[in-house]
């Protein structure tokens, strides 16, 4: 039966909007279209509950409220009362949470990456210390077990996927560790002097992470630096001062402890700029968490804080910190509002405090270059949340 000219046009229509949207399907950007995994390595600034794993059932005060009561309600792991820099990197290339490496129960578990950072991690190895004649660090996993951990994952991912392509196609970010290799020195007494001294081995065993990574197809590389620790309120109550030179009069943090800081990310820097030569189809990004969060100290209002060097979560002592009384403990007190704090529970900042170092790597000007910059095509995902926590006055 032949069709009439009525017929065929009704029948053209349909072929119309499916040829329409075939061609839509085709150009349009996919919803994550840089990173298809996330691996992060570190300490417990990046720990999303590797460190609560590893303690089985040893009660410990991030396993209770009010850690994670800020964003998830309920504790996770993490050292914060929300959400961690490398949980606002993920949300902003739209990719899940990172699974704790000791957490996951199969390999479906690391499809989009994983989280190898431990609370209480050095870059160092526990053996560099007991051959120092220091005390045992909190926690075995150093990075060097975390690179480990992570080749094993990358071989049971090869198992699924090609090797080089998961390498390629991921996004690494290798710290913020070394705080704790200086930590344990300053906390046990060990004097400016002697603790510089270990800065270039801290640099050479996150240069020796980094190169690891490299030589298994590594192709972007987050490496961030060390926080202002002059500005945390553990070091401002146990370095406590009556010079008033030891203190810088803008910010109230100790100046010769954030010079260490800086001494450290400086070193850091420059190894970095030696990877950059050998290795020049790699993008290494700095990322300076130094630089982002003394904002928050140079100008809390600014960017919405109004107790920028007080904890949150703690004691009545001097910065509402005791370093004997824990946050979660019987004797700790919480803040009314965590958000308008820059320290957590003295040793860790605050959720809206990381959000707004997050957003100075994401966008600039604090990571060279910025980190979105290596995926432009895309819209991130996290940027309406990362601006909502500063303030115009």
């Amino acid at each position: 039966m032949a069709l009439t000219s009525s017929s065929s046009s009704n029948l053209q229509l349909p072929i119309r909007a499916i040829l329409v949207l075939v061609l839509l399907l085709l150009t349009a950007q996919p919803s994550i279209a840089c990173y298809t995994h996330l691996f992060s390595f570190g300490d417990s600034l990046t720990d999303t509950g590797n460190f609560a794993h590893s303690i089985g059932k040893t009660p410990d005060h991030v396993r209770r409220l009010p850690y994670g009561s800020t964003y998830f309600g309920h504790p996770t792991g993490r050292f914060c009362d929300g959400r961690l820099i490398v949980d606002f990197l993920a949300e902003a290339f739209g990719l899940p949470f990172g699974t704790p490496y000791l957490a996951a129960k199969s390999v479906k578990d690391f499809r989009h990456g994983a989280n190898f950072a431990v609370g209480g991690a050095t870059a160092l190895s526990l053996n560099f210390f007991r051959e120092k004649g220091m005390m045992a660090t909190w926690t075995e996993y150093s990075l060097g077990t975390q690179i480990q951990w992570f080749k094993r994952v990358l071989s049971l991912l090869s198992n699924e996927s090609d090797c080089s392509n998961i390498m390629s196609s991921s996004l690494f970010i290798v710290g913020e560790i070394g705080g704790n290799d200086y930590n344990h020195q300053f906390l046990q007494g060990r004097n400016l002097a002697s603790v510089r001294q270990f800065v270039p081995s801290v640099v050479d065993a996150i240069s020796s992470a980094i190169n690891e990574l490299i030589e298994l197809g590594a192709k972007t590389l987050v490496v961030p630096g060390n926080f202002p620790i002059g500005c945390v309120p553990v070091y401002l109550t146990i370095f406590q001062s009556q010079r008033e030179e030891d203190y810088d009069p803008k910010t109230g943090c100790i100046k010769w402890l954030n010079e260490f800081s800086e001494y450290h990310n400086q070193q850091l820097q420059d190894e970095l700029d030696r990877l950059r030569v050998l290795h020049p189809h790699v993008t290494i990004i700095y990322a300076d968490y130094f630089g982002a969060s003394m904002n928050i100290f140079r100008s809390p209002h600014q960017y919405g804080f109004t107790v920028p060097l007080n904890a949150c979560c703690g004691s009545d002592g001097p910065y509402n910190c005791t370093p004997s009384i824990s946050c979660g403990s019987p004797e700790s007190r919480v803040c009314a509002d965590p958000s308008a704090y820059a320290s957590w529970d003295g040793l860790h900042l605050t959720e809206a405090a990381y959000k707004l170092v997050a957003h100075g790597v994401l966008r600039g000007p604090y990571a060279v270059p910025a980190l979105a910059n290596t995926c432009p095509h895309i819209e991130l995902n996290a940027a309406p949340l990362l601006y909502s926590n500063q303030c115009s006055g």
